[in-house]
């Protein structure tokens, strides 16, 4: 179960002057899944406009419908191909996306399996996230003791050149739980509950 609190407390700082995001990669990709051009660059050097709208963009994800349309799920041990796309996730995260050959890979994994009926867009964010300690009031008390590192993913419909639109789908890797990074579990955002893009649960991230 995600806590709402949790989640509020990234967001809180997803403004272009309190953000801490260290980067942003992405590719473009037909309703095939042909790649038609990526990109990959240190977030802070970005415009305040392109700050700000790619901002929007992450904020969907944690900022969503706690449970309902952000709901959280857990690597089965058991599957091997979890354990693959979990593997590939961690890599990611730990080289700040500056690894081409895995952000390609990624990219790829999400081409094959994807259904669009129009171009979209994958977008990965990595952020560095100071937690700082609090006491039972929740009062801030000072600097923090864990670094929480993490990756969101937000899978968009193209509405113009190269413009995202709001998010269809996308994640938060590794869930965000009692103010700590839980490797364990993946929060996972569909826009429409009604009608899931199961791909993405059951052939990208091979969660059931």
């Amino acid at each position: 179960m995600i806590q709402r609190e949790d989640m509020l407390e990234l967001t809180r700082r997803m403004t272009p002057k309190r953000t801490s995001f260290t980067r942003i990669a992405g590719a473009y990709m037909d309703k095939d899944g042909e790649i038609d051009g990526s990109f990959n660059t240190n977030f802070l050097k970005l415009s305040a406009s392109e700050k700000e709208k790619n901002l929007a963009v992450a904020k969907t994800i944690p900022f969503s419908e706690t449970n309902e349309q952000l709901k959280e799920y857990r690597f089965p041990a058991e599957n091997e191909k979890s354990k693959e796309i979990w593997r590939l996730l961690t890599a990611v995260k730990s080289c700040g996306l500056k690894n081409d050959a895995l952000m390609d890979a990624f990219y790829e994994l999400v081409g094959r399996e994807y259904r669009a009926d129009e171009d979209y867009a994958v977008f990965v964010f990595h952020d560095r996230y100071d937690v700082p300690v609090k006491a039972a009031d929740k009062e801030r008390m000072g600097e923090s003791e864990e670094v929480y590192e993490y990756l969101i993913c937000a899978i968009c419909p193209l509405t113009g050149d190269y413009e995202p639109g709001r998010p269809e789908c996308g994640f938060l890797f590794p869930s965000f739980k009692d103010r700590s990074s839980d490797w364990n579990h993946v929060a996972v955002y569909q826009a429409d509950p009604g009608h899931l893009h199961r791909e993405l649960m059951e052939k990208i991230l091979y969660l059931k």
